[in-house]
């Protein structure tokens, strides 16, 4: 498991692996400003210029407080929601960094089977809605376990990781139902893959190279326990 790891980081400097993470990161970019902008002006259509409040009298400065609020909000959710917006739309391009790891250190194999776009736009938004579904309850459980909430936290993304990017891995080659199979045979080593790859989560900037990362090292993963 760790050789897997280490041949995908020797293997990040590959042209293919920079090209996904390009466009990942700039398309994340673009929705979030896209959205921030939409935010800021929906706020200022709402908010009157001027508010009459009893005993005060015409205030003027509720827009100005208003729109500086829904922008410092948008900037927070920004920060929290990059990792997995990025991943989502990365998740998109995942396969091109698969045929480069494949085409590097499997060149025997046949050219892996066109995924329909449909498929892989909905598998990524799939992943997108559980990270941060699981991740927002445990931020709550957060409170309750103290100085464990770190390791709660590579527990779980480690089993979300883990268990999507086999997936991504397993089905361009063998299909849905036998990736969960495989899957399901290999559950332990595939989470504590993914636990490998939650713990960068934790450093930003490291964090927005995980999907490749990610996609790298399951694809030798997943020719590992399939060659079993």
């Amino acid at each position: 498991m760790l050789d897997d790891f280490f041949r995908s980081v020797a293997q990040m400097t590959d042209p293919r692996f920079r090209n996904v993470l390009m466009k990942g990161l700039a398309l994340t970019v673009a929705l979030l400003i896209a959205v921030t902008v939409a935010m800021t002006w929906l706020v200022g259509f709402l908010v009157p210029d001027t508010l009459s409040l009893p005993f005060i009298g015409d205030v003027s400065w509720v827009d100005g407080i208003a729109w500086w609020a829904s922008l410092l909000l948008m900037i927070v959710l920004s920060v929290v929601l990059m990792v997995p917006v990025a991943g989502a739309f990365t998740g998109i391009f995942l396969d091109d960094v698969a045929d480069a790891v494949e085409a590097r250190h499997y060149p025997d194999l046949p050219p892996a089977p066109d995924v329909p776009m449909i498929e892989t736009v909905r598998d990524s938004l799939g992943f997108f809605g559980v990270i941060v579904g699981v991740n927002l309850i445990a931020l709550i459980l957060f409170f309750f376990v103290g100085p464990l909430a770190p390791i709660l936290f590579w527990v779980v993304n480690g089993y979300l990781l883990g268990r999507e990017y086999f997936q991504l891995a397993a089905m361009r080659r063998v299909g849905r139902v036998e990736a969960n199979r495989l899957r399901l045979r290999n559950n332990l080593q595939i989470w504590l893959a993914g636990t490998l790859m939650a713990i960068p989560l934790s450093v930003p900037l490291v964090n927005l190279l995980i999907p490749v990362l990610g996609a790298a090292t399951f694809t030798h993963l997943f020719h590992r326990v399939a060659r079993r």
